[in-house]
């Protein structure tokens, strides 16, 4: 049996990887027009944490991302916490908003959540010269993308996994070629892979800064999102969320608002002189789509496609739970005697 999963992704490689993983037997090829480092999810920090997931059910949002964080917790602890990119930070995150009100579900995910005292937003607010209404304390995970996508890549093609540099333009076109099931990662590429015109790109611009002493994140949840997230060489400063905005190209305006925004957070920063610029585009839905459907080719043939995509900035945080929902749809979509 052949299995095509359609994009290369932080999605699709670790759907590839569990798919390969549970049904050894399954011929697995990954199939997109591009590959680590040059994918969305390259450029971001990869801080696991809820965010940009519309109307996304709470429960299924804490059973994938309360999967993945097991899944980065295992690689903290077996030693392979360096070649996945991955990290334990203390974060701060806060909002400015009137109604005073972070969604704290996932708080009981992480580590040592603490909900700010009136005294310490006080003082955080005189620092930040803010008027933050709500805050939060934790320690959680970053898994940097561009070091866990090649990770899941040669694991993937140790079980005998493929990849395959191939532009899809409709997912009929690979029934003909072969396939047997068709696994839809394609991101903001579902727009015309899926026909879906809810999802829409979420701009997001950030920097990219050699800030060694930068040891603790900062998440601001207001219009203007201020975020500084410690990676393992380097520190992300953003960022924008700019929906339906498919500019590519990183602004002016919004680096100085970033940089103006970061430093009034942590002054410090005014110092760095260092900075990559990097833009990309989230894949945003009222709700994450994860299902199976049953289509039909233009040559009248009926074939599944198991769509997961619509992670919004979530990518990282859902990755691995997501990818174990698959594997559960292939366990009962597929009888005993489906070959896998």
């Amino acid at each position: 049996m052949r299995v095509a999963v359609v994009g290369a992704g932080i999605i699709g490689m670790t759907t590839a990887f569990a798919v390969k993983t549970a049904f050894p037997r399954l011929q697995v090829h990954v199939l997109a027009d591009q590959f680590s480092p040059d994918t969305t999810g390259d450029g971001s920090a990869g801080l696991w944490g809820p965010y940009l997931l519309g109307d996304t059910p709470s429960d299924k949002i804490l059973a994938w991302a309360g999967a993945t964080h097991r899944w980065l917790e295992n690689f903290w602890k077996s030693g392979q916490a360096s070649e996945t990119g991955v990290s334990l930070v203390p974060v701060c995150r806060v909002t400015s908003d009137p109604k005073g009100y972070i969604d704290s579900s996932w708080t009981k995910l992480v580590y040592g959540a603490h909900k700010l005292t009136a005294e310490e937003l006080e003082k955080l607010n005189e620092e930040h010269k803010s008027n933050y209404k709500e805050g939060w304390t934790f320690v959680t995970f970053t898994s940097e993308p561009v070091r866990l996508l090649p990770w899941l890549k040669e694991k993937f093609l140790g079980l005998g996994g493929e990849v395959r540099r191939r532009k899809v333009h409709a997912l009929h076109e690979l029934i003909d070629d072969g396939y047997d099931l068709i696994i839809n990662c394609s991101g903001l590429g579902a727009r015309e892979l899926a026909n879906d015109n809810t999802l829409v790109p979420i701009r997001g611009q950030v920097a990219r800064v050699t800030a060694s002493w930068a040891m603790h994140g900062h998440l601001v949840d207001d219009e203007d999102s201020y975020y500084i997230i410690p990676n393992i060489d380097t520190t992300i400063l953003g960022g924008t969320h700019q929906e339906n905005d498919f500019d590519r190209t990183p602004r002016e305006e919004d680096s100085r608002s970033i940089y103006d925004g970061c430093c009034r957070i942590m002054p410090a920063l005014e110092a760095v002189t260092s900075s990559e610029e990097w833009v990309g585009l989230r894949p945003g839905r009222p709700s994450v789509r994860l299902e199976a459907e049953v289509l039909r080719s233009p040559r009248g043939k009926n074939f599944t496609v198991i769509h997961n995509y619509g992670h919004g900035g979530s990518g990282v945080t859902l990755s691995w739970g997501c990818a174990l929902d698959v594997v559960a749809i292939l366990r009962q979509t597929w009888t005993p005697n489906s070959n896998l």
